[in-house]
């Protein structure tokens, strides 16, 4: 797990390179037929990457996005209207049962189909009218952690196809912000040893770091055995707050933006709990780190700055660089509590479902 995180920028820099010539002639592609629904299908750490993707395409495309329910297609068999619809499965094995069902539904039901994977034989690369390939290289540990990045960034190749204003000299920048986010790994390491006994913990992140709150959850889930609930700041203050308290552990995601206000106002009301609160934030927001002195809680900042460009939002390109040190903290801790997190109990690479 440890050197598959650390393999993550040269994965997006090759991902960049080799994706972008068939994104513009998708690109091409959407101009001549627009699409008026997108509706993303995927499960495990895939449902996290489309937790982004929906955020993403909303925000820098106008059209709406829905995640899919499997069920609906592979249990009730329903019948779907999907016309003028792009329907995006997304599979790091290209194998999920469940996955590829909706999207052979799909295509019948005269839907285009995209497919990301990583995994270019896959079942799901044959199904797809246009596939993404994540460049990641085969992916060993369990635990998915270079192909969650890699779908990210397919993410933001396919915006740019459906006329968003991302370009690529803006994603060029992304594996640099990697790189940076790996030069926290010494930090959190001597960090992770604090919550050697933890049990319990929430995760919070909002806006397009929504998607990191569940990605950080889960690893926390699956390699060390932390029951790990996750969050918006918003959702969290309609009932679940009630359930911290005293040294309950807080991870905040927090990049500068339109979401910083809401996050901060919610440090403050954590700060009077006296939650246990760890934030990931970047030099563009100086005054997350500020506010973690107040509440006299621990905070890992990647050294350089995330922003957006203009006419997009400034935590556009945060996503990727701040999922690094929850990644690099799950496996930190993993090793305090002496668990092999390239072989959580129970689990294989991949899994199938209907």
């Amino acid at each position: 797990m440890c050197e598959e995180i650390r393999q993550q920028p040269d994965a997006l820099e090759r991902t960049l390179a080799e994706e972008w010539p068939r994104t513009e002639q998708l690109r091409r592609y959407f101009q001549d037929h627009p699409v008026s629904l997108i509706i993303l299908v995927a499960r495990g750490t895939s449902d996290n990457a489309a937790q982004f993707g929906r955020y993403l395409l909303e925000i820098c495309t106008g059209i709406p996005v829905s995640l899919a329910a499997p069920s609906v297609y592979t249990l009730y068999t329903s019948s779907v209207q999907l016309r003028n619809t792009a329907v995006v499965a997304i599979s790091q094995s290209g194998e999920s049962t469940d996955t590829n069902m909706v999207l052979e539904r799909a295509k019948a039901a005269g839907a285009f189909t995209v497919g990301i994977t990583n995994e270019a034989e896959s079942t799901l690369a044959r199904l797809a009218h246009h596939t993404f390939l994540v460049r990641a290289g085969k992916e060993q540990s369990v635990a998915a952690t270079k192909t969650y990045t890699g779908q990210l960034l397919c993410f933001y190749l396919l915006a740019h196809a459906m006329g968003a204003s991302v370009v690529r000299e803006d994603l060029q920048h992304i594996p640099a912000w990697a790189s940076a986010a790996l030069d926290t790994e010494d930090e959190i390491s001597r960090r992770a040893e604090r919550y050697a006994f933890m049990q319990h913990a929430v995760c919070i992140g909002r806006g397009l770091n929504y998607a990191n709150s569940f990605e950080f959850a889960l690893k926390l889930m699956e390699t060390c055995y932390v029951v790990a609930e996750r969050f918006s700041s918003a959702d969290l203050l309609h009932g679940p707050i009630a359930m911290l308290g005293n040294a309950f552990p807080a991870f905040l995601f927090c990049p500068a933006g339109v979401t910083w206000k809401s996050t901060e106002e919610l440090l403050a009301k954590l700060q009077t709990l006296k939650a246990e609160v760890f934030l990931i934030t970047d030099r563009s927001n100086p005054e997350a780190a500020r506010r973690i002195v107040a509440t006299k809680g621990a905070s890992v900042v990647i050294p350089v700055d995330i922003s957006g460009k203009a006419g997009l939002p400034e935590d556009v390109f945060t996503p990727i660089p701040y999922i690094i040190p929850a990644q690099l903290f799950a496996a930190s801790l993993a090793e305090v509590k002496r668990l092999d997190p390239d072989r959580p109990r129970t689990l294989s690479k991949v899994t199938q479902t209907i």
